[in-house]
């Protein structure tokens, strides 16, 4: 009997911003990069999204700007190399509005974002989007973006993650465990909304935070938003195999991704979760057309097009290392930093023994950045993206464009019609959640073995809003009359 094909699971990868991951192709006559801050370029690429039947729109963010290279910010400017960047949230309302299934995979880091506020803002975009969010978790790498909110200079990589795990345990107390599922009523007969004795104060006092209320929001469909996460390195596989759900990593080939989603899974099962308990998502830039030579084509006139100290700029925040001050052609070497370091080491200790050049990487990487680029027609892609789930154990991809909505329009038109036919793509959606959708959970909620679901039941029998409620100076019956009063009125 045939084993059934594991379906690839497509996210588009993109920021609210002009160059994400393909520096200088905001200048192609094609592209709508710069258009970043209109709503119809956000709502545009969701209802294009959704007829590929693609799983999310993964949206990345920054809260600093990459001045390492040459000392300051001036070529990332230049190339509008992911700086100006808006919040990523606000345009996925709009997003919501124009789609039924298409999920928002939204970025927000635990280093300067307050778990209380935080807890509400994703809540609400749950309820908005009918169940449709994910939060990337990430910690943030760029050390301008600790400056500028008032640090002397950012967390060491190791204690970012150290205040994530505490960072988490408060946001799923808030979001699962303050509200009962009976807690909200909506009785206009009665006048309540809401039964307090249903609604706890968290308590929380910790290292790194203090929230003794209870959630602002009321339940959302899916409560704790599908939990995404960034960050493959030794630590950052340690957090994720307690608390992601999808995890995104970065690979340069399907045999270098072999150990690192076997090592994944292999700890989430030591965490007491299932072994494919966590999507894994890679990072893939295709560039696509009716045939190899027509691609490869593409490919090369986008060349003409690159920015390569655009791309050193974002390198340079990427790795920490100022490749202004580098010999062009000497061998890079991995330098101990608080900086992104699976990029750091990708380039270092390339799994295929190459050797990368300051060169290589203007070479290589002005289209695609972070990840590997696919070139070539639809049957020569579909071979590539096979091998890397059937041999390199990813579930699926982050893609990337060159210049967009082009490129994740020639994927939709090419590539995911010889998935169809290959059983690798959907052709409909899953009524549901995000997260039903995804992980399959029949009512949308976290699974039982997640760090999530541990807190659903946590302060059911503990003082309660209600409890901590001081006696009124009114009249008890004064009160009532005036209630009734005001309804007959």
């Amino acid at each position: 009997m045939a084993t059934e094909k594991k379906r690839i699971i497509l996210n588009a990868f993109d920021m609210t911003c002009v160059s994400h991951q393909s520096t200088g192709m905001w200048t192609h006559p094609s592209s709508q990069a710069a258009r970043y801050n209109d709503i119809e370029y956000w709502t545009n690429m969701a209802i294009e999204l959704e007829r590929g039947h693609f799983d999310t729109l993964f949206i990345a963010d920054v809260v600093g700007v990459y001045d390492v290279y040459r000392g300051s910010g001036e070529a990332a400017l230049k190339d509008a190399a992911q700086v100006p960047v808006n919040d990523p949230f606000a345009a996925i309302s709009a997003m919501a509005a124009v789609t039924k299934h298409v999920g928002f995979g939204v970025t927000a880091a635990i280093t300067y974002e307050h778990p209380y506020l935080l807890a509400r803002r994703l809540s609400t975009l749950d309820h908005l989007t009918k169940g449709r969010v994910a939060w990337n978790v990430v910690s943030s790498y760029l050390n301008s973006a600790a400056v500028n909110l008032g640090m002397d200079k950012q967390m060491t990589h190791d204690q970012r993650y150290d205040m994530a795990d505490e960072y988490m345990e408060v946001i799923y107390k808030l979001w699962e465990g303050s509200w009962e599922d009976a807690a909200v009523k909506r009785d206009k007969a009665s006048g309540v909304f809401a039964d307090a004795s249903k609604i706890h104060p968290i308590a929380h006092e910790g290292e790194y935070f203090k929230v003794p209320g209870y959630h602002l929001c009321e339940p959302s469909p899916q409560r704790t938003p599908v939990i995404f996460q960034a960050g493959a390195s030794g630590r950052g596989r340690q957090f994720a195999s307690n608390h992601a759900e999808g995890m995104f990593i970065l690979t340069t080939s399907p045999e270098a991704a072999k150990p690192v989603t076997e090592d994944i899974r292999r700890l989430a099962v030591e965490a007491g979760r299932s072994a494919d308990s966590i999507k894994i998502f890679t990072l893939l830039t295709v560039i696509t057309a009716a045939d190899d030579e027509a691609a490869e084509a593409k490919y090369e006139e986008f060349l003409e097009y690159a920015n390569p100290e655009g791309m050193l700029a974002l390198y340079g925040g990427w790795t920490g290392i100022d490749f202004s001050k580098l010999d062009p052609d000497a061998p890079l070497e991995a330098v101990p930093n608080d900086s992104l370091r699976t990029t750091l080491e990708s380039l270092t200790n390339a799994e295929d023994g190459k050797v990368w050049t300051v060169r290589d990487v203007i070479r290589h990487r002005c289209i695609g950045g972070l990840g590997p680029v696919l070139v070539g027609g639809p049957e020569k892609v579909a071979d590539m993206l096979e091998r890397w789930v059937d041999e390199g154990g990813v579930d699926g991809f982050n893609l990337a464009y060159a210049i967009t909505p082009g490129t994740t329009t020639d994927f939709i038109d090419y590539v995911v019609p010889e998935l169809v036919r290959r059983g690798r793509a959907q052709t409909s959606y899953t009524d549901g959640s995000l997260r039903k959708k995804l992980i399959g959970t029949p009512d949308g909620r976290v699974e039982a073995t997640h760090p999530a679901a541990a807190w659903g039941p946590h302060y059911v029998g503990k003082p309660s809003v209600a409890d901590l409620t001081r006696p009124s100076t009114f009249d008890e019956q004064e009160l009532v009359s005036f209630d009734r009063k005001r309804k007959s009125a």
